[in-house]
Protein backbone atom coordinates (compact mmCIF):
# COMPACT_ATOMS: atom_id res chain seq x y z
CA UNK A 1 0.00 0.00 0.00
CA UNK A 2 1.35 3.74 -0.75
CA UNK A 3 1.89 6.27 1.97
CA UNK A 4 0.81 9.40 1.46
CA UNK A 5 3.46 11.86 1.01
CA UNK A 6 4.75 14.53 3.58
CA UNK A 7 2.07 17.14 3.04
CA UNK A 8 -0.38 15.41 3.43
CA UNK A 9 0.79 13.64 6.25
CA UNK A 10 1.14 17.00 8.10
CA UNK A 11 -2.21 17.94 7.02
CA UNK A 12 -3.68 14.59 8.49
CA UNK A 13 -1.48 15.31 11.83
CA UNK A 14 -3.02 19.30 11.67
CA UNK A 15 -7.00 17.80 11.39
CA UNK A 16 -6.01 15.35 14.68
CA UNK A 17 -5.06 18.27 16.40
CA UNK A 18 -7.96 20.42 15.43
CA UNK A 19 -10.39 17.28 16.32
CA UNK A 20 -8.41 16.46 19.56
CA UNK A 21 -9.42 20.78 20.38
CA UNK A 22 -12.85 19.88 19.27
CA UNK A 23 -13.87 16.29 21.21
CA UNK A 24 -16.29 16.04 18.73
CA UNK A 25 -15.72 12.66 16.25
CA UNK A 26 -19.72 12.42 14.40
CA UNK A 27 -21.24 9.06 13.16
CA UNK A 28 -21.87 10.44 9.76
CA UNK A 29 -21.26 14.15 7.52
CA UNK A 30 -21.55 14.79 3.67
CA UNK A 31 -20.26 17.16 1.49
CA UNK A 32 -20.74 18.03 -2.01
CA UNK A 33 -17.48 19.13 -4.21
CA UNK A 34 -17.75 20.65 -8.50
CA UNK A 35 -15.39 19.30 -10.71
CA UNK A 36 -14.14 22.79 -11.57
CA UNK A 37 -13.17 25.63 -9.00
CA UNK A 38 -15.00 28.80 -7.80
CA UNK A 39 -18.85 27.01 -9.15
CA UNK A 40 -21.87 29.24 -8.72
CA UNK A 41 -23.76 25.90 -8.12
CA UNK A 42 -25.21 25.74 -4.76
CA UNK A 43 -26.60 22.43 -3.16
CA UNK A 44 -30.60 22.73 -2.18
CA UNK A 45 -33.02 21.66 -1.61
CA UNK A 46 -31.35 18.54 0.45
CA UNK A 47 -32.51 15.94 2.44
CA UNK A 48 -30.79 12.96 4.18
CA UNK A 49 -32.87 10.35 5.33
CA UNK A 50 -31.70 7.59 7.31
CA UNK A 51 -34.08 4.32 7.74
CA UNK A 52 -33.53 2.39 10.91
CA UNK A 53 -35.51 -0.99 11.42
CA UNK A 54 -35.12 -2.72 14.77
CA UNK A 55 -32.88 -6.28 14.30
CA UNK A 56 -30.79 -5.07 11.13
CA UNK A 57 -26.68 -4.39 10.93
CA UNK A 58 -27.42 -1.84 8.64
CA UNK A 59 -29.12 1.51 7.85
CA UNK A 60 -30.82 2.52 4.68
CA UNK A 61 -29.74 5.96 3.48
CA UNK A 62 -31.26 8.16 0.69
CA UNK A 63 -29.87 11.38 0.10
CA UNK A 64 -32.08 13.61 -2.05
CA UNK A 65 -30.91 17.18 -3.95
CA UNK A 66 -31.21 19.59 -6.77
CA UNK A 67 -28.42 22.18 -7.98
CA UNK A 68 -29.27 25.20 -7.86
CA UNK A 69 -28.08 28.15 -9.76
CA UNK A 70 -27.47 32.20 -9.76
CA UNK A 71 -29.97 33.55 -12.24
CA UNK A 72 -28.49 33.93 -16.24
CA UNK A 73 -25.73 31.02 -15.04
CA UNK A 74 -25.49 27.96 -16.25
CA UNK A 75 -23.27 24.58 -15.29
CA UNK A 76 -21.88 22.87 -18.18
CA UNK A 77 -22.28 19.07 -18.03
CA UNK A 78 -19.78 17.77 -15.33
CA UNK A 79 -20.46 14.92 -12.57
CA UNK A 80 -20.30 16.11 -8.60
CA UNK A 81 -18.49 14.60 -5.99
CA UNK A 82 -19.83 13.71 -2.39
CA UNK A 83 -17.60 13.00 0.24
CA UNK A 84 -19.09 10.56 2.99
CA UNK A 85 -17.58 9.32 6.22
CA UNK A 86 -17.52 5.76 7.03
CA UNK A 87 -17.96 2.39 4.34
CA UNK A 88 -21.04 2.48 2.16
CA UNK A 89 -22.76 -0.53 0.25
CA UNK A 90 -25.16 -0.68 -2.55
CA UNK A 91 -28.41 -2.07 -1.63
CA UNK A 92 -28.42 -4.12 -4.58
CA UNK A 93 -25.61 -5.83 -6.57
CA UNK A 94 -24.34 -2.39 -9.10
CA UNK A 95 -22.09 -1.98 -12.37
CA UNK A 96 -18.35 -2.54 -12.49
CA UNK A 97 -15.98 -0.41 -9.98
CA UNK A 98 -14.65 3.51 -11.75
CA UNK A 99 -10.87 2.85 -12.45
CA UNK A 100 -10.32 6.41 -12.95
CA UNK A 101 -12.44 6.88 -10.00
CA UNK A 102 -10.10 4.79 -7.69
CA UNK A 103 -6.72 6.13 -9.65
CA UNK A 104 -7.61 9.33 -8.27
CA UNK A 105 -8.11 9.00 -4.74
CA UNK A 106 -5.14 7.09 -4.47
CA UNK A 107 -2.78 9.65 -6.38
CA UNK A 108 -3.62 11.72 -3.42
CA UNK A 109 -2.08 9.65 -1.18
CA UNK A 110 -5.09 7.38 0.03
CA UNK A 111 -5.33 3.85 0.02
CA UNK A 112 -8.39 1.98 -1.61
CA UNK A 113 -10.44 -0.78 0.26
CA UNK A 114 -13.06 -0.95 -1.81
CA UNK A 115 -15.17 0.48 -4.95
CA UNK A 116 -18.56 -0.29 -6.49
CA UNK A 117 -21.57 1.50 -7.93
CA UNK A 118 -24.59 3.23 -5.97
CA UNK A 119 -27.94 2.98 -7.23
CA UNK A 120 -28.78 6.59 -8.22
CA UNK A 121 -32.25 7.88 -9.60
CA UNK A 122 -33.91 10.78 -10.76
CA UNK A 123 -37.72 12.35 -9.76
CA UNK A 124 -39.77 14.74 -11.52
CA UNK A 125 -41.23 17.08 -8.84
CA UNK A 126 -44.00 17.74 -11.20
CA UNK A 127 -45.59 13.93 -10.82
CA UNK A 128 -47.39 13.57 -7.48
CA UNK A 129 -46.41 9.85 -7.24
CA UNK A 130 -42.82 10.90 -7.93
CA UNK A 131 -41.13 8.83 -5.19
CA UNK A 132 -42.77 5.02 -6.65
CA UNK A 133 -41.68 6.45 -10.20
CA UNK A 134 -38.41 7.30 -10.02
CA UNK A 135 -36.50 7.10 -12.80
CA UNK A 136 -33.20 5.00 -12.60
CA UNK A 137 -29.80 6.39 -13.71
CA UNK A 138 -27.58 4.36 -16.47
CA UNK A 139 -24.72 3.00 -14.81
CA UNK A 140 -25.56 4.42 -11.17
CA UNK A 141 -23.00 6.55 -9.34
CA UNK A 142 -19.31 4.35 -8.99
CA UNK A 143 -17.82 5.44 -5.61
CA UNK A 144 -14.18 4.33 -3.86
CA UNK A 145 -13.75 3.40 0.29
CA UNK A 146 -10.25 4.79 1.07
CA UNK A 147 -8.85 5.23 4.09
CA UNK A 148 -5.39 6.97 5.51
CA UNK A 149 -2.09 6.22 7.47
CA UNK A 150 -1.09 8.97 9.82
CA UNK A 151 2.62 7.60 11.10
CA UNK A 152 2.02 7.64 14.67
CA UNK A 153 -1.88 7.80 14.04
CA UNK A 154 -2.16 4.85 13.10
CA UNK A 155 -5.37 3.79 10.51
CA UNK A 156 -8.09 6.03 9.81
CA UNK A 157 -11.43 5.24 9.90
CA UNK A 158 -12.94 4.77 6.22
CA UNK A 159 -14.28 7.46 3.86
CA UNK A 160 -16.23 7.35 1.23
CA UNK A 161 -15.57 9.23 -2.43
CA UNK A 162 -18.35 8.88 -4.75
CA UNK A 163 -18.79 10.62 -8.49
CA UNK A 164 -22.28 11.30 -8.88
CA UNK A 165 -22.26 11.43 -12.96
CA UNK A 166 -23.26 14.21 -15.28
CA UNK A 167 -27.12 14.54 -16.17
CA UNK A 168 -28.98 17.09 -18.27
CA UNK A 169 -31.41 16.82 -14.71
CA UNK A 170 -28.63 17.43 -12.48
CA UNK A 171 -28.88 21.18 -12.64
CA UNK A 172 -33.09 20.99 -13.72
CA UNK A 173 -34.97 22.56 -11.32
CA UNK A 174 -38.04 20.18 -11.99
CA UNK A 175 -35.84 17.53 -11.33
CA UNK A 176 -34.55 15.76 -7.73
CA UNK A 177 -31.53 13.36 -8.03
CA UNK A 178 -31.29 10.62 -5.36
CA UNK A 179 -28.27 8.33 -4.74
CA UNK A 180 -29.65 4.82 -2.03
CA UNK A 181 -27.14 3.17 -0.35
CA UNK A 182 -26.34 1.30 3.21
CA UNK A 183 -23.72 1.88 6.10
CA UNK A 184 -22.84 -0.48 8.62
CA UNK A 185 -21.55 2.03 10.69
CA UNK A 186 -24.20 4.73 11.36
CA UNK A 187 -25.93 3.46 14.48
CA UNK A 188 -23.30 2.41 17.65
CA UNK A 189 -24.76 0.20 20.33
CA UNK A 190 -24.53 2.11 24.01
CA UNK A 191 -23.34 0.54 27.03
CA UNK A 192 -25.67 -1.16 29.48
CA UNK A 193 -25.53 -3.69 32.09
CA UNK A 194 -27.10 -6.92 31.27
CA UNK A 195 -30.03 -6.00 33.43
CA UNK A 196 -30.88 -3.09 31.49
CA UNK A 197 -30.61 -4.87 28.61
CA UNK A 198 -33.04 -7.39 29.87
CA UNK A 199 -36.03 -4.88 31.32
CA UNK A 200 -35.15 -1.59 28.62
CA UNK A 201 -33.71 -3.53 25.28
CA UNK A 202 -30.63 -2.40 23.43
CA UNK A 203 -29.96 1.33 23.45
CA UNK A 204 -27.90 2.63 20.84
CA UNK A 205 -26.75 6.04 19.81
CA UNK A 206 -27.22 7.08 15.98
CA UNK A 207 -25.04 10.20 14.92
CA UNK A 208 -25.58 12.20 11.74
CA UNK A 209 -24.25 15.74 10.38
CA UNK A 210 -23.29 18.09 7.52
CA UNK A 211 -20.12 19.61 6.75
CA UNK A 212 -18.15 17.46 9.38
CA UNK A 213 -14.74 17.24 8.00
CA UNK A 214 -12.48 17.46 10.97
CA UNK A 215 -12.52 13.21 11.53
CA UNK A 216 -9.60 11.52 9.41
CA UNK A 217 -9.35 10.82 6.10
CA UNK A 218 -12.35 13.38 5.93
CA UNK A 219 -9.96 16.41 6.32
CA UNK A 220 -7.28 15.64 3.72
CA UNK A 221 -10.12 15.18 1.47
CA UNK A 222 -11.43 18.19 1.85
CA UNK A 223 -8.05 19.86 1.71
CA UNK A 224 -7.00 18.61 -1.75
CA UNK A 225 -10.51 19.78 -3.12
CA UNK A 226 -11.74 22.79 -0.76
CA UNK A 227 -11.83 25.18 -3.42
CA UNK A 228 -14.78 23.04 -4.96
CA UNK A 229 -16.35 22.22 -2.35
CA UNK A 230 -20.32 23.46 -2.91
CA UNK A 231 -22.31 24.97 -0.11
CA UNK A 232 -26.07 24.88 0.86
CA UNK A 233 -28.60 27.15 -1.58
CA UNK A 234 -31.64 29.63 -0.05
CA UNK A 235 -33.91 25.95 0.11
CA UNK A 236 -35.01 23.85 2.28
CA UNK A 237 -32.54 21.42 3.91
CA UNK A 238 -33.34 18.72 6.59
CA UNK A 239 -31.49 15.99 7.90
CA UNK A 240 -34.19 13.10 8.50
CA UNK A 241 -34.47 9.95 10.81
CA UNK A 242 -37.19 7.45 10.14
CA UNK A 243 -37.85 4.76 12.88
CA UNK A 244 -40.06 2.10 11.63
CA UNK A 245 -42.59 -0.05 14.15
CA UNK A 246 -42.67 3.23 16.80
CA UNK A 247 -45.38 1.79 18.82
CA UNK A 248 -41.92 -0.36 19.62
CA UNK A 249 -39.37 2.41 19.92
CA UNK A 250 -38.20 4.50 22.82
CA UNK A 251 -36.40 7.21 22.29
CA UNK A 252 -34.26 8.66 25.18
CA UNK A 253 -32.76 12.21 24.17
CA UNK A 254 -32.44 13.78 21.02
CA UNK A 255 -30.32 16.55 20.55
CA UNK A 256 -30.05 19.53 19.52
CA UNK A 257 -33.56 20.91 21.23
CA UNK A 258 -34.87 22.21 18.04
CA UNK A 259 -35.12 18.67 16.68
CA UNK A 260 -38.98 18.00 15.10
CA UNK A 261 -40.12 14.89 16.44
CA UNK A 262 -43.72 13.72 14.31
CA UNK A 263 -45.60 10.60 13.14
CA UNK A 264 -45.04 10.05 9.54
CA UNK A 265 -48.12 11.03 7.16
CA UNK A 266 -47.39 8.52 4.37
CA UNK A 267 -45.91 5.58 6.40
CA UNK A 268 -47.27 3.42 8.86
CA UNK A 269 -46.24 3.39 12.71
CA UNK A 270 -43.40 5.30 11.80
CA UNK A 271 -42.01 8.32 13.83
CA UNK A 272 -39.38 10.90 12.12
CA UNK A 273 -36.91 13.33 13.64
CA UNK A 274 -35.84 15.84 11.07
CA UNK A 275 -33.56 18.78 11.88
CA UNK A 276 -33.68 21.50 9.69
CA UNK A 277 -29.83 22.84 8.20
CA UNK A 278 -29.40 26.60 8.75
CA UNK A 279 -28.16 27.38 5.26
CA UNK A 280 -26.36 30.69 6.92
CA UNK A 281 -24.05 29.02 8.62
CA UNK A 282 -21.84 28.36 6.16
CA UNK A 283 -19.71 25.72 6.06
CA UNK A 284 -19.85 24.88 9.99
CA UNK A 285 -20.85 21.45 11.11
CA UNK A 286 -24.42 20.90 12.09
CA UNK A 287 -25.26 17.43 13.80
CA UNK A 288 -28.37 15.28 14.70
CA UNK A 289 -27.83 12.86 17.45
CA UNK A 290 -30.92 10.52 18.61
CA UNK A 291 -30.31 7.96 21.95
CA UNK A 292 -32.54 5.62 21.25
CA UNK A 293 -33.49 1.78 21.71
CA UNK A 294 -36.74 -0.97 20.60
CA UNK A 295 -38.37 -2.56 23.40
CA UNK A 296 -40.53 -6.29 22.74
CA UNK A 297 -43.96 -6.59 23.85
CA UNK A 298 -42.86 -8.52 26.86
CA UNK A 299 -39.79 -6.21 27.45
CA UNK A 300 -43.01 -3.44 27.58
CA UNK A 301 -44.85 -5.09 29.88
CA UNK A 302 -41.94 -5.60 32.31
CA UNK A 303 -41.69 -1.90 32.65
CA UNK A 304 -44.85 -1.74 34.10
CA UNK A 305 -44.98 -4.90 35.71
CA UNK A 306 -41.41 -4.59 37.46
CA UNK A 307 -42.26 -1.50 39.44
CA UNK A 308 -45.59 -2.16 40.35
CA UNK A 309 -43.90 -5.29 41.78
CA UNK A 310 -41.92 -3.48 43.57
CA UNK A 311 -44.10 -1.66 45.16
CA UNK A 312 -46.58 -4.40 46.30
CA UNK A 313 -43.59 -5.95 47.99
CA UNK A 314 -42.27 -2.90 49.65
CA UNK A 315 -46.07 -2.57 51.63
CA UNK A 316 -45.88 -6.28 51.98
CA UNK A 317 -42.60 -7.49 53.00
CA UNK A 318 -41.39 -3.91 54.42
CA UNK A 319 -43.11 -4.29 57.99
CA UNK A 320 -41.48 -7.41 57.97
CA UNK A 321 -37.92 -6.79 57.14
CA UNK A 322 -38.81 -4.16 59.39
CA UNK A 323 -38.71 -6.23 62.44
CA UNK A 324 -36.22 -8.55 61.39
CA UNK A 325 -33.80 -5.64 60.96
CA UNK A 326 -34.51 -4.34 64.45
CA UNK A 327 -33.98 -8.34 66.03
CA UNK A 328 -30.80 -8.32 64.28
CA UNK A 329 -29.68 -4.99 65.17
CA UNK A 330 -30.77 -5.52 68.99
CA UNK A 331 -28.97 -9.09 68.92
CA UNK A 332 -25.98 -7.95 67.43
CA UNK A 333 -26.51 -4.99 70.20
CA UNK A 334 -27.02 -7.18 72.71
CA UNK A 335 -24.50 -9.94 71.99
CA UNK A 336 -21.21 -7.77 70.30
CA UNK A 337 -19.05 -5.45 72.34
CA UNK A 338 -16.69 -2.89 70.98
CA UNK A 339 -13.94 -1.76 73.52
CA UNK A 340 -10.00 -1.54 74.39
CA UNK A 341 -7.91 -4.45 75.90
CA UNK A 342 -8.05 -3.75 79.51
CA UNK A 343 -11.99 -2.18 79.70
CA UNK A 344 -14.37 -4.33 80.75
CA UNK A 345 -18.45 -4.19 79.33
CA UNK A 346 -20.12 -1.49 81.80
CA UNK A 347 -22.94 -2.97 83.89
CA UNK A 348 -26.48 -2.40 83.02
CA UNK A 349 -28.77 -1.16 85.84
CA UNK A 350 -32.64 -0.43 86.18
CA UNK A 351 -34.74 0.48 88.75
CA UNK A 352 -32.49 1.44 92.58
CA UNK A 353 -29.91 -0.60 93.84
CA UNK A 354 -29.22 0.10 97.50
CA UNK A 355 -25.46 -0.45 98.61
CA UNK A 356 -24.96 -2.21 101.70
CA UNK A 357 -23.72 0.61 103.66
CA UNK A 358 -26.95 2.40 103.11
CA UNK A 359 -29.34 -0.45 103.85
CA UNK A 360 -26.83 -0.62 107.51
CA UNK A 361 -27.75 3.15 108.08
CA UNK A 362 -31.77 2.36 107.92
CA UNK A 363 -32.13 1.90 112.01
CA UNK A 364 -35.70 0.36 113.21
CA UNK A 365 -37.17 2.43 115.76
CA UNK A 366 -34.84 5.11 114.61
CA UNK A 367 -34.68 6.19 111.51
CA UNK A 368 -37.94 8.28 110.09
CA UNK A 369 -39.69 8.64 107.06
CA UNK A 370 -38.23 11.57 105.53
CA UNK A 371 -34.41 9.96 106.82
CA UNK A 372 -34.97 6.77 104.62
CA UNK A 373 -36.04 9.02 101.88
CA UNK A 374 -32.94 10.87 101.79
CA UNK A 375 -30.64 7.97 101.84
CA UNK A 376 -32.10 5.57 99.29
CA UNK A 377 -33.66 8.19 97.04
CA UNK A 378 -37.37 9.37 96.05
CA UNK A 379 -37.76 6.40 93.43
CA UNK A 380 -39.89 3.74 95.32
CA UNK A 381 -42.90 2.06 95.55
CA UNK A 382 -44.91 2.90 98.56
CA UNK A 383 -47.73 1.25 99.75
CA UNK A 384 -50.38 2.97 102.74
CA UNK A 385 -52.08 0.79 105.45
CA UNK A 386 -55.11 1.88 106.96
CA UNK A 387 -56.71 -0.90 109.54
CA UNK A 388 -56.13 -2.31 111.65
CA UNK A 389 -53.09 -0.64 112.26
CA UNK A 390 -52.04 2.86 110.15
CA UNK A 391 -48.65 2.28 108.60
CA UNK A 392 -46.99 2.33 104.84
CA UNK A 393 -44.09 0.76 103.28
CA UNK A 394 -41.67 1.56 100.95
CA UNK A 395 -40.44 -0.98 98.17
CA UNK A 396 -36.99 -0.75 96.71
CA UNK A 397 -36.45 -2.67 93.63
CA UNK A 398 -32.97 -2.93 91.46
CA UNK A 399 -31.50 -4.91 88.69
CA UNK A 400 -28.17 -5.32 87.44
CA UNK A 401 -26.94 -7.29 84.02
CA UNK A 402 -22.74 -7.85 83.94
CA UNK A 403 -21.99 -9.18 80.55
CA UNK A 404 -19.10 -12.29 80.58
CA UNK A 405 -17.18 -11.55 77.73
CA UNK A 406 -15.04 -13.68 75.72
CA UNK A 407 -11.94 -11.37 72.95
CA UNK A 408 -12.91 -12.08 69.41
CA UNK A 409 -10.24 -9.88 67.61
CA UNK A 410 -8.96 -6.46 68.17
CA UNK A 411 -11.60 -4.35 70.06
CA UNK A 412 -14.56 -6.53 69.29
CA UNK A 413 -15.51 -9.66 71.72
CA UNK A 414 -18.65 -11.58 72.07
CA UNK A 415 -20.73 -12.07 75.36
CA UNK A 416 -20.66 -15.25 76.61
CA UNK A 417 -23.68 -14.86 78.81
CA UNK A 418 -25.16 -12.21 81.21
CA UNK A 419 -25.31 -12.27 85.58
CA UNK A 420 -28.28 -10.82 86.52
CA UNK A 421 -28.33 -9.52 90.40
CA UNK A 422 -31.71 -8.53 91.25
CA UNK A 423 -32.52 -6.67 94.75
CA UNK A 424 -35.53 -6.12 96.49
CA UNK A 425 -35.76 -3.86 100.05
CA UNK A 426 -38.96 -3.44 101.87
CA UNK A 427 -39.16 -0.77 104.87
CA UNK A 428 -41.79 -1.08 106.95
CA UNK A 429 -43.02 1.97 109.04
CA UNK A 430 -44.93 2.72 112.12
CA UNK A 431 -46.05 6.25 111.55
CA UNK A 432 -43.20 8.17 110.36
CA UNK A 433 -40.66 5.34 112.44
CA UNK A 434 -38.81 2.53 110.48
CA UNK A 435 -40.46 -0.64 112.41
CA UNK A 436 -38.84 -3.45 110.14
CA UNK A 437 -36.07 -3.87 107.32
CA UNK A 438 -36.11 -6.91 104.65
CA UNK A 439 -33.45 -6.75 102.07
CA UNK A 440 -33.84 -9.82 99.44
CA UNK A 441 -31.27 -10.68 96.65
CA UNK A 442 -31.63 -12.72 93.62
CA UNK A 443 -28.57 -13.73 91.75
CA UNK A 444 -28.90 -15.70 88.02
CA UNK A 445 -27.64 -16.54 85.01
CA UNK A 446 -28.70 -15.84 81.22
CA UNK A 447 -28.50 -15.73 77.54
CA UNK A 448 -30.53 -12.79 76.94
CA UNK A 449 -30.06 -9.54 78.93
Amino acid sequence: MRRPPVLLRAVLLAAASVLALAGARPVAAQLFFSSEPNSPARIGPLIVRASVAPGRDTTDIDILWSVALPPRASLPPQPLYLLWPGEVSAPVPGGKPDPALAKAVTDLGFDVVGEGRLPLYTQNLSDPDAAAKAQPVEGGAPYVTFVQYGGALGLSPPATWIQIPATPRLADPKWLIELRMQSHALVKPRQASWLERVIQGQRYMLTISFNEVRDRPLFPMYFAHRDRALRLADAPAELVIHFPQSDQLKIDDVYPRTTIRRLSETLESTEVVSLFLDTSEGISPQHLSIQYGYFSKLQGALLVIVPMLFLALGYAVGPALGRVGAHIASSLITHVYLGGWNRAPRDRVSGTLLGDDVIARIVPGRTTLDEVLALAGPDAERNERLAPQRGSTLVYRGRRVRPQTSRIVGWFSTVRHFNVEEQTVTIDFDGDIVKNVQAEVRRSRTQTA
